[in-house]
């Protein structure tokens, strides 16, 4: 489904088999967490983080910026042992509107682990075949990926550029 910036794969964040199947479905093992959207600042909550983390990248928020915050409290199976957590709220607003009827969503990009992300259903659809429940076609994406951020020593550090650029 669109994830607004790219084609993704969402389940949601408190299903902890749904997000184990997308990492199988991706043949990605290694611990790196997942992306989770957020349909506002207060759905922080729901992933035992405190809203005050995001104040740093408010200005960037709803939009494609990912941001990356301190989560020692968030299920081991969202932040897999590193004790941080991506979030990102994005900007479009069906996507929110959905993330609010069903909680903060997980979301990655539609590709097997390492090759380039789908940027149509016919990709996707040739990567995952039937090993996804559905697809959500919106026609061709052609979106830069999300910009990623962390707060190190008081400023943002980018750790990868994409659709936000970070004002210095």
């Amino acid at each position: 489904m669109p994830a607004d910036t790219v084609y993704g794969l969402s389940c949601s964040a408190f299903d902890e088999s749904a997000v184990d199947r997308i990492y199988r479905i991706k043949y990605r093992f290694e611990g790196k967490p997942f992306i989770i959207l957020i349909s506002d600042i207060d759905q922080l909550k729901l992933l035992k983080i405190d809203p005050k983390e995001a104040e740093p990248i408010k200005q960037y928020w709803p939009g494609g910026l990912t941001y990356i915050c301190n989560a020692p409290k968030t299920p081991e199976w969202l932040q897999r042992g590193t004790k941080t957590l991506a979030v990102r709220l994005p900007d479009h607003r069906d996507l929110r509107s959905l993330i609010k009827q069903v909680g903060p969503i997980v979301s990655t990009s539609a590709n097997l682990y390492a090759r380039k992300p789908a940027t149509s259903l016919a990709e996707a659809v040739k990567y995952f075949g039937e090993n996804l429940d559905f697809y959500v076609d919106v026609g061709k994406i052609d979106g830069l990926p999300s910009t990623i951020v962390k707060l190190r020593s008081g400023k943002l550090e980018v750790l990868r550029k994409g659709a936000v650029k970070i004002l210095d």
